[in-house]
């Protein structure tokens, strides 16, 4: 039986995630947007819940397009509104929006969000050796510097609890369980890349 993570028990779409993407490495700006929408769809709600709708967020939000979210007016807003199929908080719906702005002018600075990103971890994914799910803590203090720093150049939803969430969804930080057969294989991976 495959061992993994037990956060990831909880349904076959927990699994998939768990399995194929949490903790990958990303490295291209798209992907980096579209975590930057999810968990801050996610404040206050669970991770299912987010997974659960993410394919509606993907058309929702253009497949997640911050060159065309970046555009949204308050026609789009009112449409997005009344989506059942995502999460229908003017104010998550309204950052996503702002941060599709805030994000392009990075890019313009920084070159590319991957760049700008990867530099707090001097490029390379930090790899922690937890036992239990109860050691992995919910910020640190570089989700908290990371935060300030995103806050400062003008993105919302980007607390250092939704910061280090993101961090471990793209890689920057690998929390799989030393139990876990990810933990080794994104380890491996990440000296490969």
């Amino acid at each position: 039986m495959v061992k993994r993570c037990s956060w990831a028990n909880h349904s076959d779409l927990m699994k998939r995630y768990h399995d194929f993407e949490w903790g990958v490495p990303v490295y291209d700006d798209k992907l980096f947007f579209e975590q930057l929408i999810l968990q801050g769809a996610q404040a206050g709600l669970s991770w299912f819940t987010i997974l659960k709708k993410r394919n509606n967020y993907h058309n929702a939000f253009d497949g997640f397009d911050f060159e065309k979210i970046a555009l949204y007016d308050e026609e789009k807003v009112n449409n997005l509104l009344n989506n059942k199929g995502i999460i229908r908080n003017q104010l998550k719906i309204r950052s996503a929006i702002k941060n599709a702005k805030t994000f392009i002018e990075l890019r313009k600075k920084e070159g590319s969000f991957s760049e700008y990103i990867w530099r707090f971890v001097n490029s390379k994914p930090t790899h922690n050796d937890w036992e239990s799910l109860n050691q992995i803590p919910g910020n640190t203090e570089l989700s908290a510097k990371i935060s300030i720093d995103m806050k400062k150049r003008g993105f919302s939803f980007i607390g250092p609890t939704i910061i280090y969430a993101f961090m471990q969804a793209t890689g920057l930080v690998n929390d799989h369980l030393v139990s876990c057969f990810r933990h080794n294989e994104i380890k491996k991976l990440s000296i490969e890349t």
